[in-house]
């Protein structure tokens, strides 16, 4: 394959908090300015009246009863997709999610799920562990099922194995740089000829509150229950919930087969911080070095993004590194890039945060629009935003094409020091408002 047939999105399905679960409802709230944030679910078991109270502990944050969850996370046919009712039970409700999500892709597509036992296609989904069950190391009525019922060993094998694809199928788990890491090794995929096709995606489904105490315990959660990406108010990250898959194939193939191209992947990388500082601690060098490889794969004038895609995860030390390395790149190079994060709506979904970051870029890119994004109305005064163009998105604002395309960026950054960045254009002649 040559540079003149490059890897595009050919369809795609999105769930996010809210009970949202179609791209329309999606780009609804996105465009409305809609915050889904909600109360902890009260049908998971969880010790609400100890999370609650975690504050009344020596040196622990305080945890609000407020976060992104999924509506239906526990919402599953396991008959229609071939799942006896005890695996299904025992099978990590991320493994669920993950599936019934790439379904829905396939038949964004234009493809017949149903119809692809031995397709040469392969399989990428980020998925981080959670917490899920009972303690397995015991014998009850499940043991057996979660060999393959643990959420991050088999993701992207559950759906492979469901829809009888036999390219390539990984679960990668990069941390909340997971979503565009999968994205980046499935386009690899393709365009090295591993798989004619493929599936690229992330879920995060929370079976525990457990990264609620880790952040607690760390006095990194949102004081007062809302994810302030960006925002001199910003007090700490809110967890959230969702999941995205994509489709990508070459662009030959998608016009031969009909299908509707959403995007093109012009360039994506990935890399890690390396050593040096803790763990946890982001680096704006890193995230620099990632964006201005990623510009030059994509060949393109920086200057040309008009739409960034963040992951602003509304923390002290985050959110500064990242839009420090933005002001370095983009926000020099001569134009005027808008900043958002989906985060504001939703809360940080982890590893699928990354994809409802890309799917809302690519209705921004299909709408022609660019979404606002939340609390964008008093941005953060750690750095110095007169030094470089970048802008916060704090409207809708309209997104104009340059010569016959929109381009975008999207960002994630993982907790353990990885990073992820794509560089898309988006094709003007062939939006509408039915995604």
């Amino acid at each position: 394959m040559t540079a003149a047939d490059p890897i595009v999105i050919a369809g795609f399905a999105v769930e996010a908090p809210g009970g949202i679960d179609t791209p329309r409802a999606y780009w609804a709230a996105l465009e409305s300015s809609t915050e889904l944030i909600g109360a902890f679910p009260r049908d998971r078991g969880w010790p609400l009246d100890e999370l609650l109270s975690v504050s009344e502990l020596d040196d622990w944050g305080a945890v609000q009863d407020a976060g992104g969850f999924l509506t239906g996370a526990a919402d599953f046919d396991p008959a229609f997709f071939g799942i006896a009712q005890r695996e299904a039970i025992a099978t990590d409700p991320q493994q669920r999610v993950a599936l019934r999500v790439a379904w829905r892709a396939l038949e964004n597509t234009g493809l017949n799920p149903g119809a692809l036992a031995g397709a040469d296609a392969g399989c990428f989904i980020g998925c981080s562990p959670m917490e899920y069950g009972p303690h397995g190391a015991k014998v009850d009525e499940y043991s057996g099922l979660r060999i393959i019922g643990h959420g991050l060993l088999s993701a992207a094998a559950r759906i492979s194995h469901c829809l009888g694809l036999i390219g390539p199928s990984m679960t990668v788990d990069a941390a909340c740089a997971s979503s565009i890491t999968a994205l980046h090794l499935a386009a690899a995929a393709v365009r090295d000829g591993d798989c004619e096709w493929a599936l690229a995606g992330a879920v995060c489904v929370m079976g525990s509150p457990l990264a609620f105490y880790e952040f607690a315990r760390h006095n990194a959660l949102s004081a007062d229950g809302h994810c302030r990406s960006y925002s001199d108010d910003a007090s700490g990250t809110l967890w959230g919930e969702g999941a995205g898959v994509v489709v990508v194939e070459r662009e030959s193939r998608a016009r031969e087969l009909g299908h509707r191209i959403h995007g093109t992947l012009l360039a994506s990388h990935h890399n890690h911080n390396g050593a040096g500082k803790p763990i946890l601690v982001p680096r704006t060098d890193a995230q620099e070095r990632l964006i201005r490889r990623t510009i030059a794969r994509a060949g393109i004038d920086p200057a040309d993004i008009g739409m960034i895609e963040g992951h602003g995860t509304a923390t002290r030390a985050g959110d500064p590194v990242e839009l420090r390395a933005l002001q370095n790149t983009y926000g020099v190079a001569g134009s005027a890039p808008l900043l958002g994060s989906v985060k504001s709506n939703a809360g940080h979904a982890q590893a699928a945060a990354g994809m409802l970051g890309l799917v809302k870029l690519l209705l921004a890119g299909q709408h022609g629009r660019i979404p606002p994004t939340l609390f964008a109305d008093n941005p953060t005064t750690k750095v110095d935003w007169e030094r470089s163009s970048l802008r916060l998105a704090a409207k809708v604002e309209p997104w104009e094409p340059r010569d016959g395309r929109r381009y975008g960026a999207v960002s994630s950054f993982g907790a353990g020091g990885s990073n992820a960045h794509a560089i898309l254009a988006l094709p003007v002649d062939e939006e509408n408002d039915d995604a």
